[in-house]
């Protein structure tokens, strides 16, 4: 063990760091039965109630308590038809230069939303400005911090591999954060829509008990990508945390869907090949902090390029072996493409068990 990092460990626990495998502290069965893991997570969603409090105004009262409530606020026809018929024709028509990850027998393919892109799509451009845009994405993340975006396509079961993990219910952190996404193209029942628990983005005593409990076993039992910070969670433990069976949104194109994604969630399975596309926003802040403001980094001339940068930077530490890329250019394709054989140095991820969450309605 490197025990020179040890001032690193200890400053992340200050920070957002939720991997219990590369931070010994983080990971400790004894600090987290002492009660390291729960304070952390108290401590975070106390910040983010208190934040979120000052951003209420925000936020239509319908919309607010849908989310209070479920954890997720889903919007149908977002925009008018014409201007949504203009925007999707637009942007899947479009060649663009796009990145691509397979983990199982899925592949994602990603376009970074930037001032060319929003240049090239000005109804694009219109609407994450508009304040029913802006205002939901700020009180969601508990933070007016710009998300970062991204033209996402999923392919679901279109190549060979182990199941996608993404199958499995889990919480993307410890920490209130933000997923949305904007449905370019409808989702059916059997087209591997999002699902989601109802509720479980609050901190029951059940759901405290069940943190504590995986932080002190996570590292002996949990799959991989539990034991780095993201929880896996059966079907079969949701009744014992009084929480109800995930909400599976199959909705028509034009819909928006954001939540927290403390929560659990996942996506459904299906028995045949699927394609989604949707626009993807992303914005996980720093917990501890009482402020709302998002400083310089959501200045607009830097937020826009956020994205690029970031994959830049990490095509950077690819190449000095310091950190593996695992987005690799895919060329320039139109986001309806149908699935292919993933770009060179695309990675699966294994894991132990395959699970299927049940995406019947809560």
């Amino acid at each position: 063990m490197k025990w020179w990092r040890s001032p690193i460990w200890l400053l992340q626990l200050a920070t957002g760091a939720k991997s219990f495998a590369d931070n010994p502290i983080l990971g400790s069965p004894t600090l987290n039965r002492l009660g390291l893991h729960v304070w952390r997570l108290r401590t975070a969603h106390a910040f983010a109630r208190s934040r979120r409090s000052r951003l209420a105004h925000l936020v239509a009262p319908n919309l607010r308590e849908e989310f209070d409530r479920h954890g997720f606020v889903v919007i149908p026809d977002f925009l008018p038809a014409e201007e949504f018929h203009s925007l999707q024709t637009a942007m899947l028509s479009s060649e663009l230069p796009t990145r691509s990850h397979q983990q199982g027998d899925t592949i994602t393919r990603r376009v970074s939303v930037g001032p060319e892109m929003l240049s090239r799509f000005p109804q694009l451009s219109d609407m994450l400005t508009t304040p029913l845009w802006t205002g939901l994405m700020a009180y969601v993340a508990s933070t007016r911090s710009k998300p970062l975006y991204y033209l996402q396509t999923i392919l679901g079961g279109v190549t060979e591999g182990p199941a996608d993990p993404q199958l499995k219910l889990h919480a993307d952190t410890f920490h209130p954060s933000l997923k949305a996404w904007y449905f370019l193209t409808d989702v059916p029942e059997d087209g591997r829509p999002l699902t989601y628990v109802a509720g479980s983005h609050r901190l029951s005593p059940e759901r405290i008990a069940w943190e504590r409990r995986r932080s002190m076993e996570v590292l002996a039992s949990g799959d991989a990508l539990s034991r780095r910070g993201s929880l896996r969670i059966s079907t079969e433990e949701l009744g014992d945390l009084g929480l109800p069976l995930p909400t599976s949104f199959a909705v028509p194109a034009n819909t928006l869907v954001v939540a927290d994604t403390c929560g659990f969630h996942a996506r459904a399975d299906s028995d045949r090949p699927t394609t989604r596309v949707e626009l993807w926003a992303y914005c996980r802040r720093t917990p501890f902090v009482p402020w709302t403001a998002g400083g310089i980094l959501s200045w607009n001339p830097i937020a826009a390029r956020r994205g690029e940068w970031l994959t830049s930077m990490l095509d950077w530490l690819d190449r000095k072996d310091f950190k593996k890329q695992h987005w690799t250019p895919d060329g320039l394709r139109r986001a309806i493409e149908p699935g292919v054989t993933p770009a060179a140095g695309s990675e699966s991820v294994p894991i132990r068990d395959r699970h299927l969450p049940d995406s019947r309605a809560a």
